[in-house]
C-alpha cells in the first residue's frame, strides 16, 4: 500500500512538460527493419470486400494525467494499479490502417515518424514487410493535424515519404496549423514544447502544400471512405467511417486516446483545443458505435486497436475484439 501512495501522489507531481516534451526538431529517421525474432507490426482483416490492415508505426508515452486530465488522482492510480499498469508512464500505440480496395492502396493516417519521441517510425518497415513500399500508397486520409497523425509524410530528405499519394487533410486544421499560426495557449503544454509541436506540424505538411486535397468533414472523400465531423480535439478533426456492403469499421481517431482512460472511465484527455465540443464528440460517436454495433479501431489504442463499445448504466464500455488468424 505504501508503494500505491507513492505513485499517486507522484502523479499529482509529475507535469506535462517533462512527460510530453517531444524531439525539439524534426526527426523522420526510418525504423531498421524488424528482425525476424519480432513481434509482427501488422494485422490483417476484412471489411466486406475491401482487405484491411492495421499497420503498426510504433508507440509514444506520457504521464497518464495528459490522456485522463479530469481524473481525481486516487481513481487514476486505482485504475492503472488495478489493470497492472505502471503509474507513472502510459503508453500509446500508433495504429495507421491500410485499405486495399477498387486496385488502390489507402492509408489511413501516417503516423508520427519520431515527432513525439524515439519509438514512432516503424510504418516504412512494418509496410516492407508485408511488401508495401511508400510509392504503391495512392491515398492518405488524415483525421487531423497533430504531429502523431502526420510525422511520416515528410521523408529524410525533406520531401514527400509517400510520392505518389494524394493526401487528404480536414480543411478547418488546414486553416488553423498551415494558413495562420495556431493559438494553443489553452493547452497544458511548455512554451518550448508548444513550439516544437507546431513547427513539427508545419514541417511534416510542407512536402504536400501543393498538392494536398482539403475535405470538410461529412463526405465521402473516397470509395468506401466516408469522414465525420468530429470536432474539439482539434478544430477540424474527423471520425472516419470505413464500409463495403453491410460491413463497416469506424476510425475514432483521437476522440478517445485509450479505452481504459476515456472509454471504461469518462475521463477527459488533456490535449482537447475545445474540451467541451470534445466531451460531445466522444459521446456522440461512442452512442453510436454501441447503438448499430459498429466495430472501432482506436489510433492509440493496444494494438490492434479494434473492439466494440457497449453502452452500460453509467456509462461506456470497452470490449476488445478476438483475435483472427485468417487475415
Amino acid at each position: 500500500m505504501a508503494a500505491m501512495g507513492i505513485g499517486r501522489r507522484a502523479l499529482l507531481r509529475a507535469g506535462v512538460a517533462a512527460a510530453l516534451a517531444p524531439h525539439s526538431g524534426l526527426s523522420v529517421a526510418r525504423a531498421q527493419q524488424p528482425e525476424a525474432s519480432r513481434n509482427a507490426g501488422h494485422y490483417r482483416f476484412r471489411i466486406g470486400d475491401i482487405r484491411a490492415t492495421v499497420v503498426s508505426d510504433g508507440t509514444l508515452s506520457g504521464n497518464p494525467r495528459i490522456y485522463a486530465s479530469s481524473a481525481p488522482p486516487d481513481d487514476l492510480g486505482k485504475a492503472l494499479g488495478d489493470a497492472f499498469l505502471p503509474l507513472d508512464r502510459f503508453t500509446l500505440n500508433l495504429n495507421t490502417l491500410l485499405l486495399e480496395t477498387g486496385g488502390r492502396r489507402i492509408l489511413i493516417e501516417a503516423g508520427a515518424a519520431q515527432t513525439m519521441g524515439p519509438n514512432g517510425g516503424r510504418l516504412f518497415a512494418n509496410l516492407s514487410a508485408i511488401g508495401v513500399r511508400p510509392e504503391d500508397i495512392d491515398a492518405i486520409v488524415i483525421t487531423h493535424t497533430h504531429p502523431d497523425h502526420v510525422g511520416n509524410l515528410r521523408g529524410a530528405d525533406g520531401g514527400a515519404a509517400f510520392p505518389r499519394a494524394a493526401v487528404h487533410v480536414p480543411e478547418d486544421d488546414w486553416t488553423f496549423f498551415i494558413r495562420n499560426e495556431p493559438d494553443l495557449s489553452r493547452l497544458p503544454m511548455p512554451e518550448d514544447f508548444r513550439r516544437a509541436f507546431i513547427a513539427n506540424i508545419k514541417q511534416s505538411l510542407a512536402p504536400v502544400a501543393k498538392s494536398v486535397v482539403l475535405y470538410t468533414p461529412g463526405s465521402e472523400v473516397l470509395p468506401g471512405v466516408t469522414t465525420i465531423a468530429a470536432g474539439g480535439h482539434t478544430p477540424g478533426m474527423s471520425a472516419i467511417l470505413v464500409h463495403s456492403g453491410r460491413e463497416q469499421l469506424l476510425i475514432t481517431s483521437d476522440a478517445a486516446y485509450s479505452p481504459l482512460l476515456n472509454i471504461d472511465h469518462p475521463w477527459r484527455p488533456g490535449p482537447d483545443l475545445d474540451p467541451e465540443a470534445a466531451t460531445r464528440t466522444r459521446k456522440r460517436l461512442f452512442d453510436r458505435a454501441a447503438t448499430d454495433r459498429i466495430p472501432v479501431l482506436g489510433f492509440h489504442f493496444p494494438f490492434p486497436g479494434i473492439g466494440n463499445i457497449r453502452i452500460t448504466d453509467g456509462g461506456y464500455r470497452w470490449v476488445a475484439a478476438g483475435w483472427r488468424f485468417e487475415g
